[in-house]
């Protein structure tokens, strides 16, 4: 009788134990032996505040339940997987209570899950929109390689030194170098010159980088092209244009579900220029502002060839930034990207 009294106030015990874990819940604890586990219902997943871990031991009788406070040990190793975007996070957990007995033969349980880390190539990096989109990314956590002809740019900031900076043509790259483990290419590559190096800087460079990433696998391609100006004919026509739209074509016929192409008007900012810094902001913004303010009285001038060169709002260089980062994180964004919808894609990540 004393045996069975003793046994009886182990069992007692060992269900209040486990009424703490499981919460306040009249229904009967299933009989266990060293054979079963104990599933925990949905009321009791594991969150990262307050963790409810089980565990048995062969020699003991039936599971020792352990609740969630204090925690007497956490310990955690990250251990990459492929594909090289992505990392195994594994979790070793022991939970103790000062008000059950510690079961030192249990093991702590294994909690594996999957952190996906972004590694973004950035053409152009060290221009006056490539060196935004890299400086946004790195304040998001996001590793950064730059690819630039010019290399590592002059600009001051710790955020620089968290760039790897590569000089390089893309014309003659060793793509292998920068494109193994990306999850994204950026490309700002363009410019104004003679129709022949238009054509060859906005259109078959990008052609040339939209390939080789698909070729190495990256998975997403954003392009910063131009906005769809009323243009005439003739200008529509001409090499900076017909670069663009032929590289907007390629990313979005490479990437029908993940290619980006962004199409701001005018981009203000600090731009530096052979060492001098100039204010376009001061130019741009007040415009961005009135043209905002006004959009209702001047939306039926917009028919008028060439008016959206002037009535056009302009998008500042950070806006244009964290659109890109938003591209580069969020799966569901793709396409082709307006004025409006760069600044609303902005405003989701830029704090």
């Amino acid at each position: 009788n004393k045996q069975k009294k003793r046994e009886g106030k182990t069992k007692k015990k060992e269900e209040r134990a486990a009424g703490a874990l499981l919460g306040s819940s009249s229904r009967p604890l299933p009989s266990l032996s060293s054979h079963h586990e104990l599933a925990a219902p949905a009321s009791a997943q594991m969150s990262w505040s307050a963790a409810a871990v089980s565990s048995f031991s062969p020699r003991s009788p039936s599971p020792a339940w352990k609740p969630a406070a204090p925690a007497r040990s956490v310990a955690v190793a990250v251990a990459p997987r492929s594909p090289p975007s992505s990392r195994s996070l594994r979790l070793g957990v022991r939970c103790t209570a000062s008000s059950v007995r510690e079961d030192f033969s249990s093991v702590p349980i294994d909690v594996v899950a999957e952190v996906k880390t972004e590694r973004i190539v950035v053409l152009g990096g060290s221009g006056f929109v490539g060196s935004a989109i890299c400086k946004a990314a790195v304040s998001k956590g996001i590793e950064v390689v730059s690819v630039s002809r010019s290399g590592r740019p002059s600009y001051t900031g710790s955020w620089v030194d968290q760039v790897t900076w590569i000089a390089g043509d893309v014309f003659y790259m060793s793509w292998n170098e920068v494109l193994l483990g990306a999850t994204a290419v950026v490309s700002t590559l363009g410019g104004f010159g003679s129709e022949e190096q238009m054509k060859k800087i906005n259109g078959e460079a990008n052609v040339l980088a939209v390939d080789a990433a698909k070729d190495f696998g990256v998975p997403k391609f954003i392009l910063i092209s131009v906005h769809d100006y009323n243009l005439p004919t003739f200008l529509l026509s001409s090499g900076y244009f017909t670069g663009k739209r032929k590289a907007e074509s390629e990313v979005l016929s490479k990437y029908p579900n993940s290619g980006v192409v962004l199409r701001p008007a005018f981009i203000y900012g600090n731009r530096k220029v052979n060492g001098f810094e100039i204010p376009l902001n001061l130019i741009g913004e007040p415009l961005e502002r009135i043209l905002n303010a006004t959009q209702n009285f001047i939306k039926p001038l917009g028919s008028l060839p060439a008016s959206d060169l002037l009535l056009a709002p302009p998008v500042s260089v950070d806006d244009v930034a964290f659109a890109v980062i938003n591209a580069v994180v969020d799966d569901d964004f793709f396409g082709v990207f307006t004025i409006e919808q760069i600044k609303e894609a902005a405003s989701k990540v830029r704090v």
